[in-house]
């Protein structure tokens, strides 16, 4: 009697109480939740190597200009760095690169003289210091620079006075630019440089010697690969 009054008793808790430990208990019929991997934050130190290519618009000063021209054309050639990165955003570096150029100008500047000037190689060493987006930097860049120069001087008509020099020429490179990781190793850039070397005696074994500096500026693009 006394079982059979406590069953009674008893039977509204378990009846109470069974949906909610159903509602505790997984469900076979629910889907699995898709994991998402996070993104992988680029990784921009490091050694780098890769090529570069554009166009420069150079001039001579002192008046050089007036006999010689602003020489202008495209240029290629390789890139070599290292990034260190010093903040979590924050990248410091060292970038040298060398370019085959044919930045040239020719002219008639007096009457039966031709002249013609030229910026045949380039060559910079430079620091960086750059701020990371992510795969995006911004930097800027300066440091040494040097240019093959040659300048050359004839009559038209044939004969008469010649003379041509080329001459190495050592100055500074200011520059900016954007870069961005396309993959964990390749990356892309575009960057304006300006160059101001010399300033040199050309001809300085004749009466007519004439000292220049020779300023270029330059928009370029490259590839990196970052091992």
């Amino acid at each position: 009697m006394r079982q059979a009054l406590f069953a009674t008793l008893l039977a509204p808790l378990v009846l109470a109480a069974t949906p909610v430990l159903a509602a505790d208990l997984p469900r076979r019929s629910a889907p699995p939740q898709d994991y998402y991997s996070p993104t992988p934050v680029a990784n921009w130190e490091g050694l780098y190597a890769g090529i570069n290519g554009g166009i420069g618009f150079g001039s001579f000063t002192n008046g050089g200009d007036t006999l010689f021209g602003s020489p202008t054309g495209g240029l290629i050639g390789f890139t070599l760095g290292y990034n260190h990165i010093v903040a979590p955003n924050l990248l410091i570096g060292l970038e040298s690169d060398f370019d085959f150029t044919g930045l040239k100008a020719s002219q008639v500047p007096y009457f039966g003289l031709a002249t013609q000037g030229s910026i045949n190689d380039m060559f910079t060493i430079r620091g960086r210091v750059g701020y990371t987006f992510d795969r995006a930097l911004v930097y800027i860049t300066g440091g040494f620079a040097g240019s093959r120069d040659t300048i050359s001087v004839s009559n038209v008509w044939g004969g008469g006075f010649y003379g041509q020099q080329s001459i190495f020429q050592t100055g500074w490179a200011l520059g900016a630019g954007l870069e961005y990781m396309l993959t964990n190793n390749l990356s892309a850039k575009a960057e304006y440089m300006f160059t101001s070397v010399g300033s040199n005696r050309y001809f300085d074994y004749s009466y007519s010697a004439l000292q220049a500096a020779v300023n270029t500026s330059a928009v370029k693009v490259g590839v990196n690969y970052h091992f």
